[in-house]
């Protein structure tokens, strides 16, 4: 049995938005996933879609798995680091604004 993986991490997305997505295709065969992403109009699909098909590179660089039977094994959404941004606020004072990060794993195994 062959296992393949992709890693995207710090991406500018919020973890719950990015989990989402990640739901729909969880333990779906790869074809089935691909599929879904496409008609899922969310900027999450996109990340998701990219991830996916990285990982099916990978598997195709190790040489000795079948891509059609593949499956997505695991799917892990993290939240990665906050990064901030400065606006200014009344009398002088500033605020911060934070945009938040997310790690994305994808795992596919052959069935």
């Amino acid at each position: 049995m062959g296992e393949s993986r992709a890693k995207l991490s710090y991406a500018f997305i919020g973890s719950q938005k990015l989990l989402r997505v990640a739901e729909l295709v969880r333990g779906k065969k790869v074809q089935d996933a691909i599929n879904i992403l496409k008609f899922t109009h969310k900027k999450a699909a996109k990340l998701v879609s990219k991830t996916l098909h990285s990982a099916i590179s990978n598997a195709d660089q190790k040489g000795n798995i079948d891509i059609e039977n593949l499956y997505v094994k695991k799917i892990n959404v993290g939240p990665g680091m906050m990064h901030y941004r400065v606006t200014p606020r009344a009398k002088g004072s500033a605020a911060y604004i934070r945009k938040k990060t997310s790690h994305l794993t994808v795992e596919l195994e052959e069935k």
